[in-house]
């Protein structure tokens, strides 16, 4: 490990221009390259105090072993050849993205006498229209065999082509009219190529043209009293719109825009990307990639658009990029994106309307991507056995722990501090092994005190459990008496040991945990915690953490264990906090002790539901008379309504009992939407 002073520049000896910099280790491998406006400014910040840099930024100038960098003119060119860079090199601190899939487009041949129309892969080819891509290759065959009837453009590989000019016959398409066949001469390569134009122009999104057009022809068809004709137009019609409803149109002023949004979490970022023609969405696409370093948003942002772009045609960039974030140097990415399109390109952040409906339609499409990445491997047994068998070996447990149990807190500001228990048995989750708990014995924001809290609650249980029934099950076994309950015969809920106990957080709660555990005599039950910031794993009384590799299959199944843990415990605050503001807003409501207010939120479920009661709704409700309703309605009275009442709050003595009808009906018609849509407060 360098120590960066050891090859700091002296800092008159770097420019102030804009340039791009490399950072190398001692075998000279360049493990991070970046760009910057002014050279001397970015890289004067990174070698300030380790202890004032972000850990993966820390990782990386103590891993490298020197800095050199090369000045350019102007932004947009440090932005090109800053890329070329991490083509060429391969940094291990940059951040790649690696496609999860192959992904089809439908390509056109333009370039050849007699353009044919398919499906393919890979690389673009100069002299072809592409459009897409995809996401799945029979969604353009389905939509090709549509457009056939209408488009009869060759579709066929060049070998049937030119077997068919050798017997002077058409293949199939040619007999069933879905194609001109211009192999044997039936219309001439001037028709042929205005056969693909259209079928182009149609692809592009001009469709209303082509279906008015072929509207007017079936009338004059039908005119005529050629009524075959006038029904084969009729059926191409159909053709047209089935294909047309297959691309919905999602943004009605027809434009043309590539969106783009990120799903992250410390280690990994998923991106999706969905292509807009015309208003129409014609493709997806997703790539997931690793976190090697710090970068916000925007960095992201601007690392994706480079490497999506880089080396497409000029047709393939649309006029607008819609992204979650601008990147630094927006500028000089559109000045980049213009000179490849060779017309103004806009990369910005939609704030309102459908575009930005759309957007978070792609954020959601990334969150799922991310989460359907981290956990496709657990179903594999494989897999599992290969994570368990990581943890045993990484952490030097005397055998793989097929149970493993996760800790974590949650707390807003010290108030209505919760803590949660989740179980993994031979790596999936046992959602019927989960606990809550409610942290009454510590004041305050105190995490540290709060874990301690809670595994010496779980493991008294435990041995409490063991002191009551030591003779239960059959006997017993090497590990000690099965203990079941009695009446269900099913194990009791803390019955089992865990293999490994895992909190979130680092060497304070580790620390906590394993003081719990000694204080209870408990010395047979191996403790970790994986802190947030580099995923490190730290172990009881070890002044290093464990570092497992990135791809391991064991840090994987530690992060989807450390991640359920804290939604558990987020769900479990979240409801207490709901329950605690209807209850406070009841506190003062003469007459409505503990046993009343729980009944009323047990009973309208939120504190908007019962603001929208009247009267008699919260009569209604077993214990309460139409005086208590009174007085509730009037205290939750929140000035978007008149009471429905007049109500002495001090004495809760009713005043007036006239209901305003208009009121009334006002609410309970929205009552009455709220339950028909579904929709929960």
């Amino acid at each position: 490990m360098a120590d960066p002073s050891t090859y700091r520049p002296a800092p008159g000896s770097i420019p102030t221009s804009p340039g791009v910099y490399r950072f190398r280790d001692a075998h000279r491998r360049v493990v991070y390259v970046g760009k910057a406006k002014n050279l001397r400014a970015r890289l004067s910040s990174y070698f300030q105090d380790l202890a004032h840099l972000h850990p993966r930024t820390a990782t990386m100038v103590t891993s490298a072993a020197s800095v050199e960098w090369t000045v350019v003119n102007t932004e947009v060119e440090a932005l090109q050849l800053e890329y070329s860079w991490i083509k060429e090199y391969d940094p291990r601190f940059n951040v790649k993205y690696r496609d999860d899939k192959s992904y089809p487009w439908l390509a056109v041949t333009l370039n050849e006498e007699f353009p044919r129309v398919m499906v393919g892969r890979g690389a673009k080819k100069k002299g072809v229209r592409y459009f897409g891509p995809y996401s799945h290759a029979w969604a353009i065959r389905e939509t090709v065999d549509l457009l056939l009837r209408v488009f009869p453009m060759r579709s066929c590989s060049n070998g049937v082509f030119k077997r068919s000019q050798q017997i002077g016959r058409p293949c199939l398409l040619g007999y069933i009219d879905k194609c001109a066949a211009p192999c044997v001469g039936d219309v001439t390569p001037e028709q042929h190529r205005e056969i693909v134009e259209d079928f182009v122009d149609f692809m592009s999104g001009n469709t209303t043209g082509f279906v008015k057009r072929l509207e007017k022809q079936m009338y004059a068809a039908s005119a005529e009293t050629d009524f075959e004709r006038a029904a084969r137009l009729r059926d191409d019609i159909g053709a047209l719109r089935r294909a047309m409803e297959k691309q919905q149109v999602v943004l009605g002023d027809g434009t043309d825009a590539d969106v783009v949004a990120f799903a992250d979490d410390p280690l990994e970022v998923a991106v999706q990307i969905f292509y807009v023609r015309g208003g129409r969405i014609r493709g997806q696409r997703g790539w997931v990639a690793d976190k090697t370093e710090d970068v916000d948003t925007g960095e992201l942002v601007e690392r994706f658009l480079l490497q999506l772009y880089d080396g497409e045609a000029g047709d393939a960039i649309p006029r607008e990029v819609l992204v979650p974030a601008l990147p630094e140097d927006a500028p000089a990415l559109e000045e980049w994106l213009a000179g490849l399109r060779g017309a103004r390109v806009s990369v910005r952040v939609p704030q309102r309307g459908d575009k930005k409906a759309l957007q978070e339609t792609v954020a959601r499409n990334a969150t799922q991507s991310l989460a359907l990445h981290k956990t496709k491997r657990a179903s594999d047994l494989t897999t599992r056995s290969r994570a368990l068998e990581e943890l045993q070996v990484a952490l030097e447990l005397p055998g793989a722990p097929l149970r493993i149990e996760c800790y974590d807190v949650s707390n807003l500001q010290g108030t209505e501090v919760v803590a949660s228990m989740v179980v993994f048995e031979d790596g999936l989750a046992r959602k019927g092994e989960y606990r809550r708990f409610v942290i009454r014995g510590v004041d305050g924001q105190n995490d540290v005190a709060s874990m301690h809290e809670v595994i010496t609650r779980r493991f008294r249980r435990l041995l409490d459990d063991r002191a009551q029934e030591p003779e239960l099950g059959d006997g017993g076994g090497e590990d000690g008496p099965l203990l079941v309950d009695p009446d269900t015969g099913r194990p009791r809920k803390f019955a089992y040991v865990p293999g490994l106990v895992v909190v979130d957080g680092g060497p304070p709660q580790v620390a906590a945990a394993q003081r719990a555990l000694d204080e209870l005599g408990i010395d047979d039950v191996p403790v970790c915690g994986l802190a947030k910031r580099l995923e490190e794993v730290w172990l009881p009384g070890q002044e290093d953490p464990v570092i497992l590799p990135r791809t391991s299959e064991g840090l994987y199944l530690l992060q989807r264990i450390r991640d359920e843990a804290h939604r558990f415990a987020i769900t479990h605050h979240r409801s207490r906090r709901s329950k605690s503001m209807v209850e406070s807003a009841l506190d003062g409501v003469p007459g409505l002790g503990e046993v009343r207010r729980k009944t009323l939120l047990r009973h309208f479920g939120s504190l908007k539901k019962l603001r929208a009661a009247t009267v008699e709704d919260i009569a209604a409700v077993p214990g309460f008379g139409t005086q208590t309703a009174a007085v509730v309605v009037a205290a939750l009275g929140d000035g978007s309504r008149e009471p429905a009442v007049s109500v002495n709050t001090a004495t809760g003595e009713i005043i007036s009992t006239e209901l305003d009808t208009s009121i009334s009906t006002e609410l309970d018609t929205s009552i009455s939407t709220e339950l028909d849509t579904g929709e929960e407060s």
